[in-house]
C-alpha cells in the first residue's frame, strides 16, 4: 500500500482533527535523508503559502525530484499563481460553469457566488460533479473559488487556501475530506518504462455501454507490446499525470462539457498524439455543427432542419411524419425520438429544448440495419452492420426500468461491402480531421445516405474486430506509433 505523508510548517495547523497518516514538518522533508531515500509515497503539502520559492514551492518541487506523488505540483501551483494562467485552463470548464450554477443559483439575484472546494468535495449537493472537475483541473488541497454572474456564470477567480485559516465550521468539513482523500487508492508515479513509447488509454470502468470492452481493451495492451509500446489503462483521476505519455487514446463516450475533452485538450497541450483530438471531438459530438459540416461538403443526408423553439412549422413543411427529432449531444440512441404526429412533436420538443436551445429534425428512413464504416487516417478500417433492436426502430431500445436492449450485428470484410458504401463514408469523414472515425449510413433504394460521424466509434470484442482479429488491435497501434515518430522527427 503506498504511504501517505503530509507536510506541514506548523504541527498545530492540524490540532482540531485526529489524522490518518504520519504528519511531517517542512523542514524534516526538506532536508532529512529518510525522506530522501523513501519510495513509493504519496506527499500532501499543506504548507501555508505554495509561492514560487517559498517552502511549499521547494516542498512539491523535491517531492516531483525524488518521484514521491505529490499534491499540487509546481505545476498547478504556477498555474494558480496569475489569473493569466489559470484562465486558459479554466476555459474548459466555462461550460460545465455555466450548466452548474445555472441551475444552482436560478432562485438568487446575487451575482456573487463563492465555493471552497476541498480535494475535490464542495458542500453543495447539486455542485458535486463542478467540484470535482475543478479538483481535476487544478489538483489543490484546498481552494476557494469566486463566480460572478454578468450576461452568464464564469469563474472570476480561484486561490488556494490555507489548512491554519479554516473556521470550526471549515475545520469539519476539511475533516471529512482529507478522511475521504486519504482512502483513496493512489497509483505510483510512472517512472520511465523501457519500452519504446508509453501510451495511455482513458476509460472508465464502471461505464454500463463503453466504446470497447474488457478484452478489446486487453487487445489493445497486447498490440501495444507487440510493437515495443507500453500500454496502460488510466481513469479520470489520472489527469495530473497525463504528461507522463506519449501518446493518449480516448476510450470513453466523448463529450464537449466532460472530462474526456479536458483530457483530450490537455494532451494536446503536452505534445502528445491524441485520438481523438479534441477538434474531432468538437465537429463530431454536437449533431447540429455536423448536419451543417455534411450539407456544406454535399454529403447526402436525410432531410434535415435545425430547429429553435419559433421553427416548429417549417420541420412539419420541411420534412412531414414521421420525423426523428435529436439533441445535439446524445450518443448510443439517446436524446433520440421520433414523433409520429403534431402532439407527440410538441411533447418531444418541449422535452429536448430543456437541454438545448437548438434540436435537429431529421427524416425517418426506416431500414433493416445501419452501416458503420471505420475509418482511421482516412482509410477504410472496418464494416459493421448493426441491425435495429427487436420490435424497435432503433439499434439501442432504452426500455423501462433502465433495460436496454440491442439489435444484432454482422463484420464484413471491407472488400466486400458494397463500394459506393464505403466511398461515400470517407466523403463524410474527409472535412472532420485524420482521426479515428465511425460513419453510419442507410443504404436504401434511393441511394446512399450518411446519418452521423463518430468520433470515439466502437471497437468490441467478438464484433468489430470479427475479421480482422488482432490485426485490427495492430493496426491502430502502428497508427499511434507512426504519429508518434513523425512527432519526434520534427
Amino acid at each position: 500500500m503506498t504511504q501517505q505523508l503530509i507536510v506541514l510548517e506548523n504541527r498545530n495547523d492540524l490540532d482540531f482533527m485526529e489524522v490518518g497518516c504520519p504528519v511531517v514538518h517542512v523542514d524534516d522533508y526538506l532536508t532529512g535523508q529518510e525522506y530522501f531515500k523513501l519510495k513509493g509515497v504519496q506527499v500532501i503539502n499543506l504548507c501555508r503559502s505554495y509561492r514560487y520559492l517559498s517552502v511549499g514551492y521547494y516542498t512539491s518541487l523535491l517531492a516531483e525530484a525524488r518521484h514521491h506523488r505529490i499534491i499540487p505540483t509546481v505545476k498547478t501551483m504556477m498555474d494558480l499563481s496569475s489569473k493569466a494562467m489559470y484562465s486558459l485552463e479554466s476555459i474548459n470548464l466555462d461550460e460545465v460553469v455555466q450548466k452548474s450554477l445555472r441551475k444552482h443559483r436560478k432562485d438568487s439575484i446575487e451575482s456573487l457566488f463563492e465555493m471552497d472546494v476541498f480535494f475535490g468535495r464542495c458542500r453543495y449537493p447539486g455542485l458535486t460533479d463542478l467540484a470535482s472537475d475543478i479538483f481535476e483541473t487544478f489538483p489543490c488541497p484546498l481552494l476557494r473559488i469566486k463566480f460572478r454572474r454578468q450576461e452568464n456564470w464564469h469563474m472570476e477567480s480561484i486561490k488556494p487556501l490555507s489548512v491554519n485559516k479554516l473556521d470550526s465550521y471549515n475545520q469539519k468539513f476539511f475533516i471529512e475530506a482529507l478522511s475521504s482523500y486519504l482512502q483513496r487508492r493512489w497509483r505510483l508515479p510512472r517512472t520511465r518504462s523501457l519500452a519504446r513509447y508509453d501510451l495511455a488509454i482513458l476509460h472508465n470502468p464502471d461505464d454500463a455501454l463503453p466504446p470497447s470492452d474488457e478484452k478489446a481493451l486487453n487487445a489493445f495492451i497486447k498490440a501495444g507490446k507487440t510493437l515495443d509500446v507500453d500500454v496502460e489503462l488510466i481513469d479520470r483521476s489520472d489527469y495530473s499525470r497525463l504528461a507522463e505519455y506519449d501518446a493518449l487514446f480516448i476510450r470513453e463516450t466523448t463529450r464537449i462539457n466532460h472530462y474526456t475533452y479536458r483530457f483530450a485538450k490537455k494532451a494536446e497541450s503536452e505534445g502528445m498524439v491524441v485520438i481523438d483530438d479534441p477538434q474531432s471531438i468538437l465537429r463530431c459530438t454536437n449533431k447540429v455543427y455536423l448536419a451543417e459540416l455534411l450539407r456544406a461538403h454535399r454529403v447526402p443526408t436525410p432531410r434535415t432542419v435545425i430547429l429553435g423553439k419559433r421553427d416548429l412549422k417549417a420541420a412539419e413543411k420541411a420534412i412531414g411524419y414521421p420525423m426523428v427529432l435529436k439533441v445535439p449531444d446524445g450518443s448510443f440512441s439517446q436524446g433520440v425520438y421520433k414523433a409520429e404526429n403534431p402532439e407527440q412533436m410538441q411533447e418531444y420538443t418541449e422535452l429536448l429544448f430543456k437541454t438545448s436551445e437548438l434540436i435537429l429534425a431529421q427524416e425517418f428512413l426506416y431500414t433493416e440495419f445501419d452501416w458503420r464504416i471505420g475509418i482511421l487516417n482516412r482509410e477504410p478500417l472496418y464494416a459493421s452492420q448493426y441491425f435495429m433492436s427487436r420490435k424497435h426502430w432503433q439499434i439501442v431500445h432504452y426500455g423501462n426500468e433502465g433495460k436496454v436492449e440491442m439489435g444484432g450485428w454482422k463484420t464484413w470484410a471491407v472488400e466486400d461491402v458494397p463500394g459506393d458504401v464505403v466511398t461515400m463514408a470517407l466523403k463524410a469523414a474527409d472535412p472532420i480531421g485524420y482521426g479515428f472515425y465511425g460513419v453510419d449510413l442507410k443504404q436504401t433504394p434511393k441511394g446512399i445516405y450518411v446519418i452521423e460521424v463518430n468520433d470515439n466509434p466502437s471497437i468490441e470484442s467478438r464484433v468489430e474486430d470479427k475479421v480482422l482479429k488482432d490485426e485490427l488491435y495492430l493496426r491502430i497501434m502502428k497508427e499511434f506509433v507512426r504519429r508518434i515518430d513523425k512527432r519526434r522527427m520534427l
